[in-house]
């Protein structure tokens, strides 16, 4: 039997057309295409918040906290429980990341926990949406609010995701999207910025084209600047014309890539929800677009080997960040080390079959029948 794989990019013949179409115009860098993947993005969310795309999630997160001017010395307010570009973001800027807590239910940070770790040094808040949702975000803007930090939504997982009724992205602080190649939409790589904040928009418009003033309206219309000036640090960070074509298309599928992903979690809760060793994160799966299925199991590690004997690929999202060597603290976070012991990941993909799903969840049974 073939692997039935963790997560994957499904690509179509219409994606496959747009790269080409870029491909005949050898124009490959940031340009036309850039600019209308940014207005569909504006459009889709409904959103008076300006958008840049950037090459990657990280490259937005790294751009938002660099353009903010955080820098050595500076604290920023993260879950532990996160990828570690989100730890690395902060500090590429010089800025010490302070690992936090996360609500047992939801993995989302726990603002509880977050605020006995603000000091004087304390900037910003990052909170992760983990496994595309938001579920605690008024508490997070809340705490912002009482100490005067920024709050920059890692919504790395959760683009087309809502909250409150509305989509994540269509109001907030600083917003980052990503579009790698596994996430709910993508354009091969890449990411985008959001906010209202327009000093800080011009900033990263410019420091994603290596800090050239106003250098974007230039490649808009496939040109550059040849007489230009640099006021700030830049970095190569610009989003190209074959990733936005790419994404351009993803976009127009985003609700059949809602809809089958919402069906797999739906499929996985009703099969999973009599093993009384697993359970699910507490999440209105209609209001997100899963881009992970993650269950907290008992006997983990067992259940990931049978699974994995089985050919079924699952992962583990994610190893706490201040478990690994570069971001050690003196203090431990028991929830967050307790729940990485038991967190799973089973395969969720637009392209995963019903026969598949259906192979996980009987291999699932299986081994707590055992």
């Amino acid at each position: 039997m073939n692997n039935i794989r963790l997560s994957k990019s499904s690509i179509s013949d219409l994606e496959k057309k747009a790269v080409l179409k870029v491909l005949e115009k050898e124009y490959l860098g940031m340009g036309e295409e850039v600019k209308q993947f940014e207005e569909k993005i504006k459009a889709y969310l409904k959103t008076d918040m300006q958008v840049v795309c950037v090459n990657s999630g990280t490259a937005a997160l790294h751009l938002a906290l660099s353009t903010l001017g955080l820098k050595y010395g500076d604290e920023v307010l993260v879950p532990s429980i996160t990828y570690v570009a989100s730890f690395q973001a902060v500090s590429a800027v010089g800025a010490t990341p302070i690992a936090c807590e996360v609500n047992p239910d939801t993995l989302f940070i726990d603002t509880n926990d977050a605020r006995k770790r603000i000091t004087k040094n304390t900037k910003a808040i990052m909170p992760v949406h983990y496994a595309s949702s938001s579920k605690g975000m008024e508490d997070v803007y809340s705490l912002a609010k009482e100490y005067g930090l920024r709050v920059i939504e890692d919504a790395a997982q959760a683009f087309g995701s809502m909250r409150n009724n509305s989509l994540i992205g269509q109001e907030g602080d600083i917003i980052c999207f990503s579009f790698d190649g596994i996430k709910n939409i993508t354009s091969g790589e890449g990411g985008a910025i959001l906010s209202n904040d327009k000093k800080l928009i011009n900033k990263i418009k410019d420091a994603r084209l290596l800090g050239v003033e106003k250098d974007t309206e230039k490649r808009y219309s496939s040109q550059r600047s040849w007489d230009f000036d640099v006021f700030e640090q830049g970095f190569r960070y610009h989003m190209s014309n074959i990733m936005a074509a790419i994404g351009i298309v993803q976009l127009d599928r985003i609700n059949e890539f809602r809809n089958k992903r919402q069906s797999i979690a739906t499929n996985y809760i009703n099969a999973l929800k009599n093993i009384h060793e697993i359970d699910v994160l507490d999440f209105n799966f209609c209001d997100i677009v899963p881009h992970i299925f993650v269950v907290k199991a008992d006997r983990r590690n067992e259940l990931r080997e049978y699974l994995l004997k089985n050919n079924i690929e699952c992962g583990i999202h994610y190893k706490p960040n201040h478990m690994l060597s570069k971001y050690k603290v003196d203090h431990r976070l028991p929830i967050s080390e307790k729940i990485y012991e038991k967190i799973l990941t089973l395969p969720c993909h637009f392209d995963l079959t019903d026969i598949e799903q259906d192979t996980v969840m009987q291999k699932v049974k299986e081994f707590y029948e055992k």
